[in-house]
């Protein structure tokens, strides 16, 4: 059975909103970068709208530190920190070089300066007193990082510290940064607006955020720059614009002007070329679906999610959709029950199939019931 094309513009022209579980993958996407690592997603629907070397393990420097103020966001969501708790600072977090929220060896610290000294300024020896509240050591909260990362589904990840500082072990890939950003942005809304924060003033000292693409109109709220010697300049970023939301992670760039240019470009691109379509809300009938020996002849197939999916603006008219079951479905059928998939594929799109569920309770026709639809389906062929 097959939902015919135009009333699937139908349902795509009247705007139908809401969360989707299940997206189209674009397969490819007609875009190039010299950036060595990159990924773009859409956030809403999970589709990666274009990718290089994804999954090949990189060294993040100071895109580390999203995970570093993922896991404070953790316990400040549980309620077991609170912003203006206080941590001291300790010789060895004050002792560390590269980027500074220039704390004061022995003085406390709140927790939320810290956490803006770590996602502003990319302070490093913030991150090392935020460890060493939490853990006791450093090095026993980047065990955590690990742990919690694994558990995340970030599989290829291991932390060696809580600042991203260069070290062969300390690795994530492009897949993963961007996950853990989506983690971060759904996960903690009270928290993420530090993120897109211009600067911050510590001790007199006033720092403007690494960000490039916060001082430019194109959305973007967040997140965090990287940069080692050996590992080239890096950004973990998400822009929002016209309800979408974009996740964007580049890495292994040559400067720093090359990462703005690159990812103000690639950003453009996927928002440009690609576009959300909303095709059925949860509970939306797609097709009715002949019954066997029931009592009622038909069972509507209903979508237990909403359906959106991503495509490129030129495949939209290319969009098939179809209800794909065995029928008759014989009865008893339970409401509920997976009877059928909506398969929904373009030429440039891997095939997505959503389980489509028994929109009603249908009962076995009795045993008179059987026997005359039995009758009418020898005589003249009449569904039973």
């Amino acid at each position: 059975m097959r939902v015919t094309l135009q009333n699937l513009i139908r349902c795509v022209g009247a705007g139908i909103l809401g969360a989707a579980l299940n997206a189209l993958s674009v397969s490819a996407a007609p875009i190039e970068t010299p950036a060595p690592f990159a990924l773009l997603m859409d956030i809403r629907t999970g589709a990666v709208l274009f990718e290089k070397n994804a999954d090949q393990p990189l060294q993040p420097a100071s895109m580390s530190k999203i995970m570093t103020a993922f896991m404070v966001f953790e316990r400040l969501k549980a309620g077991h920190l609170s912003l203006d708790h206080t941590f001291p600072v300790s010789e060895k977090a004050w002792r560390t070089g590269g980027s500074k929220m220039f704390l004061e060896v022995g003085k406390d610290a709140r927790v939320e300066d810290l956490l803006r000294g770590v996602i502003v300024q990319s302070g490093n020896d913030a991150s090392i007193v935020l460890a060493e509240g939490l853990a006791g050591s450093e090095e026993a909260f980047a065990e955590k990082m690990t742990q919690r990362a694994h558990q995340l589904g970030m599989k290829t990840s291991q932390f060696k510290n809580a600042t991203g500082l260069p070290d062969p072990e300390h690795v994530m890939t492009a897949r993963e940064l961007a996950l853990l950003v989506e983690h971060t942005i759904t996960e903690f809304p009270d928290y993420y607006h530090y993120y897109s924060e211009i600067s911050f003033t510590f001790n007199g000292i006033k720092q403007g955020n690494r960000n490039p693409l916060l001082y430019k109109n194109l959305g973007a709220d967040g997140l965090k720059t990287g940069h080692t010697e050996s590992a080239g300049y890096g950004l973990a970023a998400s822009a929002e614009r016209d309800g979408r939301r974009l996740v964007l992670v580049l890495h292994g760039l040559e400067n720093d002007k090359k990462r703005a240019q690159e990812a103000e470009r690639i950003l453009e691109f996927g928002f440009r070329e690609f576009e959300n379509y909303a095709l059925f809300k949860a509970g939306d009938v797609v097709e009715n679906a002949e019954v066997w020996l029931g009592e009622a002849p038909t069972v509507p197939l209903i979508v237990p999610t909403d359906v959106v999916v991503t495509l490129p603006r030129a495949e939209r008219r290319a969009l098939k959709v179809a209800a794909v079951y065995a029928g008759p479905v014989p009865a008893p059928i339970s409401k509920g029950t997976p009877i059928a998939t909506l398969v929904v594929s373009t030429p440039a799109t891997q095939t997505l199939e959503v389980p489509l569920v028994a929109g009603a309770e249908i009962d076995k026709l009795g045993l008179l019931g059987r026997l005359g639809a039995t009758l009418d389906h020898l005589l003249w062929g009449q569904r039973m």
